[in-house]
């Protein structure tokens, strides 16, 4: 009976989202066209937090200070690395032109307490230093980058027209995983993105919640100083997904977060499954403390995306009631066969098997639609059947779920930083 109870109740979880989330597939292939306004010469500050960043650092910097944009700099914010991060920075500052990147090296006590508190640090040392004396805040925009973040040559190009609306508050970019030719692993992981890219983010341009990633995100400097409090603190907060944090707060500031579609950051896959299922529940753990944003949200944010964004927040409770649909699948099942065997014949139906397949694999062929378009090598059938092992990466949600759910419970709240190769 409890086996019963919490089958159909995952199944109806799972119906309702799927139900959402192809709404949110049909809003994405809507073309949005941009109203134009005036053009103004924009300084563009991008910043990079990092923390024993010397294997990555400088393939990044090369492509930022190669970029084909006028008025620009790179600020790394070295958080206390015991490498060679500051050397590798020091030494991109000698071969760029003069000016174009900038150190900042912080050093423990105040070091290493998370990328908000090293981004922030980052905005105060612009400020202090006077690299942005003359500049116009809603002329100034910020792009937060991973050390091991590679922009498109094109990237700036592609998001300056999104600013020339003075509602724009911040503009995200797409993610892409520059070894997703390494293993399936990566591959997985560059279509996870990808989807969420191309479905999600662009739908939600249209429901006005559009969310910030954590790499190739664009914010208008005025923007991100009406984030700061009377105390005087930065923009992001101590979360352990201060992106998700900053977009939300900054739609309920009254600005716009926009997706760009025309240009990509690509970033290092996770080639570890362990390391992986551990990078994901900080990303959990995170949505959990999200959850203190939702009276901001009822409070501030208009209700067509107030509904979308508390979806979003309620993803971790999803997640972890749905993980427990395999297991009341499998309790389902064993009391069938043993219903069979008591009855002397057979009591599982065709739907045992065609059942779960639509619930789980109907997305798939969504997915596979969405990715080869991005793909163009891989063709459909490919695509189709990596969208059904895709299904199954999803999975690992499960682990990093109760992991994640875990270490809150806990008050295990470090920072657990993904080491790169």
């Amino acid at each position: 009976m409890i086996g019963e109870v919490l089958l159909w109740a995952a199944i109806a979880i799972i119906v309702m989202a799927g139900c959402y989330n192809t709404t949110l597939f049909v809003l994405s292939r809507r073309r949005m066209r941009r109203g134009r306004g005036p053009r103004r010469p924009r300084l563009y500050v991008f910043l990079l937090a990092c923390l024993n960043e010397e294997r990555v650092l400088g393939e990044s910097l090369a492509r930022i200070t190669a970029l084909p944009a006028g008025n620009f700099m790179a600020l790394v914010i070295d958080d206390a690395s015991d490498d060679g991060t500051a050397a590798i920075a020091r030494a991109a500052a000698e071969r760029a032109a003069p000016g174009k990147v900038q150190l900042l090296q912080r050093h423990l006590p105040n070091a290493r307490k998370g990328k908000g508190a090293a981004l922030n640090a980052g905005i105060r040392h612009l400020r202090l230093s006077g690299l942005l004396d003359g500049y116009d805040p809603s002329e100034v925009i910020v792009c937060v980058v991973d050390a091991d973040g590679r922009l498109d040559q094109h990237v700036v190009q592609a998001v300056d027209p999104y600013f020339d609306d003075p509602r724009t508050g911040g503009t995200q970019i797409g993610v892409r995983m520059y070894n997703r030719d390494k293993g399936l692993l990566a591959r997985l992981q560059d279509m996870e993105f990808v989807i969420y890219g191309d479905i999600f983010q662009s739908a939600r341009r249209y429901i006005g919640s559009v969310g910030m990633g954590g790499n190739g995100q664009f914010m208008r400097l005025a923007a991100l100083d009406s984030l700061i409090g009377p105390d005087g603190g930065g923009p992001w907060s101590d979360s352990l997904t201060e992106d998700l944090d900053l977009g939300v707060r900054l739609i309920a500031r009254g600005w716009v977060n926009q997706h760009c579609t025309h240009a990509a950051v690509s970033q290092q896959a996770v080639l570890d499954v362990r390391r992986l299922v551990r990078q994901r529940s900080r990303w959990f753990q995170g949505h959990l403390q999200s959850a203190g944003l939702v009276p901001l949200i009822l409070r501030e944010v208009p209700t067509r995306a107030a509904v979308d964004l508390l979806y979003h927040l309620s993803s971790p409770v999803l997640i972890l009631l749905t993980s427990l649909l395999p297991l009341s699948f499998l309790v389902a099942l064993g009391g069938t066969v043993v219903g069979s065997v008591e009855a002397g014949h057979a009591l599982i139906s065709p739907w045992w098997v065609l059942g779960p397949y639509v619930l789980s694999f109907t997305a798939a062929y969504i997915y596979a639609f969405v990715y080869s378009r991005r793909e163009k090598g891989l063709g459909l059938l490919r695509a189709v059947l990596l969208s059904h092992v895709f299904i199954l990466y999803g999975y690992i949600w499960f682990a990093a779920g109760w992991w994640g759910l875990w270490r809150m419970l806990t008050g295990k709240q470090t920072w657990l930083k993904t080491a790169r190769t």
